[in-house]
This record gives structure tokens, C-alpha cells and sequence, in this order.
């Protein structure tokens, strides 16, 4: 744990933005009214994803009044997941807090989320809406969906992965590489390094003000984001684990027709062109394509070996050393 007493927070909240200029102000005054006393010192780290109202003004503004106030701006828009990596790789608290700007989410829930952390020996404390406010047809039933779906895709047996507001342990969410849309998998991620993951009953405030910037189109790239994750979980340190299987059986299925016609071609004299052509084509097209299943996944096998030794990274995470002599000689 860093010194407090230096001057570096204790605790950041960071905070994705995008034209969120009638909340800014009353959720600063929110955080303050909470954060203060038990949970100080604190950063509010505050990234706006390129707004075209008058948010920035209003954050340089509050980072002028506010000393504890971080305020980020992106070149461009970039989307929630970019804007959220910005504020963890700013943020400077061992405990790090990420929550919507819109105030849909309460900071009077960040007392329980931040206690259930400390109390634990959890991760990741992660908010679920038990109650939400959003349309039945368009946003509950297709969010209840696609959290099962990420709940049995992913192993995390959680509610609710769609929710921002969460409370990470500084070292989990600083291993954690984001891109895409893939914060909504942050848990996902994460389990990948062992971490522990437990939900938080939170309440969902009705937008206040403003229109949601989600809704039922970014079903579709939750789809395409679930099998990413999926193979992410399951194959990324084995990818010929995943080609290898479809790139044998398509192999072995090619040379069984190619050899099929050999010996008919030997034994019986026909004319594989004229009588088989179809099945000709088809086993050299099988064989082409399990050679190629084969290949790439020996490709993401070499990607993958380069990558750990460039990076000189382990592929493990160690949640505990007790009387290592490494250990003690690295604190002499």
C-alpha cells in the first residue's frame, strides 16, 4: 500500500464522459459528499471520449476548483472501453472505482462496494442492477440474455456484466489489456490472472437528464464480442488446441476421398475426371483447408511463444509468496 500521506490517493474514480454536460457538476458534488472522511484521500479521474457539448469546459473547470479532479481528453471518440483503459492508466489508487457519468449509478452505492472489496479477499466487486429501470421488451429481456450467455461462455457466475460500476484492486485492473468493446468482459479478462469476482446489489437510477448513448443495436456486437471472449478464455495460450481438431478431421476426411479415388483409379481404371470430378474437388478442397487450420494454429502457437518471450511475461499470476528467499533478498 503506498503512503497516503504523501499525497497519492488511496482511491480513484474513474469516469468515462461523452456529452454528459447536465451531470457532471451534481455527480462531482455526489462523489465529494461521499468519498469524504473514510474513503480519502481520492482521485476523480473524469476521460472524456471526445464530447461535442460543453463538457470539457465544465471538467477544466471542476480540475480548476478541485485539485483532486483529473481531467482527460481524447483526440477522437474512441468508445467507452478506450476511454475507461485511459482512466485506469491514469489512475494512481490502490483501489480503483469506475462508474457512468450520467449519474444512472448511485455514489451512495460505493461504501458497500468498496467495504465488500476490503472485507474480502475478492478482485473485482462488481454492481448488479436487481432492479432495472430500462424498457422490458428492448433492453431487460435482450440484457438478461446476453448476461446468461456471458455467464456460461465466460465461467464468471455473475449477473451482470453490462454495469461500468465496479470496484478493481489496482494490480488486477492494471493487467488487464482493453480494446474494442470489451470492457462489459473485464471480469472475464481478469479471471484469466485467477481473479475473484463478487457482486454487489446496486441500485439503477433513471437518467435524470440526456439519451442513453446504448441501446438495442449493440446486440449484435455483443455477439461477435462473446466468442472472442470464448476463445480468449479457452484457447489463447493453446490456439492449435482450437485448429488443430477442425484442421485433422478435414485433413483426414480430403485424404480419404483423394485416396478413395486413387484406388479406384488403380483397380478399376475409371476416369476420376469424368466419374468423380465433384468428389475430386471437394477432397483436394478438404485437404487444402485442414492444412491451413494446421498452419494458422501453429502460427498462433509461435505468435503466442514470441509474445511471453519479447515481453518476458510468466504465463502464471501468483496470489501468494511466504518466506522465499527470492522474496527477502529483493527487500534487502
Amino acid at each position: 500500500m503506498r503512503d497516503a500521506e504523501a499525497g497519492t490517493p488511496k482511491y480513484s474514480i474513474v469516469i468515462p464522459v461523452l456529452n454528459e454536460e447536465g451531470s457532471l457538476r451534481e455527480l462531482h458534488k455526489q462523489l465529494s459528499e461521499v468519498m469524504k472522511g473514510r474513503f480519502e484521500p481520492v482521485e476523480f479521474v473524469f476521460v472524456d471520449d471526445h464530447s461535442l457539448d460543453s463538457s470539457p469546459e465544465i471538467l477544466a473547470e471542476l480540475a480548476d476548483e478541485d485539485p483532486r479532479v483529473v481531467s482527460l481528453r481524447l483526440k477522437r471518440k474512441y468508445g467507452q472501453t478506450v476511454a475507461l483503459a485511459a482512466g485506469f492508466d491514469h489512475a494512481n489508487g490502490d483501489i480503483i472505482i469506475s462508474m457512468d457519468g450520467d449519474l444512472q449509478h448511485d455514489p451512495a452505492d460505493i461504501p458497500a462496494m468498496v467495504e465488500a472489496l476490503e472485507a474480502t479477499d475478492s478482485d473485482i466487486v462488481s454492481g448488479w442492477r436487481q432492479k432495472r429501470v430500462d424498457n422490458f421488451f428492448f433492453r431487460r429481456i435482450p440484457s438478461r440474455v446476453a448476461n446468461w450467455l456471458m455467464a456460461k461462455l465466460s465461467g464468471v457466475n455473475i449477473h451482470d456484466f453490462g454495469t461500468t460500476f465496479k470496484v478493481y484492486r489496482r494490480e488486477t485492473i492494471k493487467d488487464v489489456r482493453l480494446y474494442g468493446e470489451l470492457h462489459r468482459f473485464i471480469p472475464a479478462l481478469a479471471s484469466l490472472n485467477g481473479a475473484k469476482v463478487i457482486e454487489v446489489p446496486i441500485r439503477n437510477v433513471p437518467r435524470p437528464q440526456g439519451k442513453s448513448h446504448y441501446g438495442i443495436s449493440r446486440t449484435s456486437r455483443v455477439f461477435f464480442d462473446l466468442i472472442t471472449i470464448r476463445f480468449l478464455l479457452r484457447y489463447m495460450l493453446r490456439p492449435l488446441h482450437f485448429f488443430g481438431p477442425a484442421g485433422m478431421i478435414s485433413f483426414l476426411a480430403g485424404g480419404g476421398i483423394l485416396g478413395f479415388l486413387f484406388l479406384d483409379k488403380v483397380f478399376t481404371g475409371a476416369d476420376i475426371f469424368v466419374q468423380h470430378g465433384p468428389l475430386l474437388i471437394l477432397g483436394m478442397l478438404l485437404s487444402l483447408f485442414g492444412l491451413q487450420f494446421l498452419a494458422t494454429g501453429l502460427v498462433g502457437e509461435l505468435m503466442m511463444r514470441n509474445y511471453f518471450e519479447a515481453h518476458q511475461r510468466p504465463v502464471y499470476r501468483l496470489e501468494r509468496i511466504m518466506n522465499s528467499p527470492r522474496t527477502s533478498d529483493a527487500r534487502r
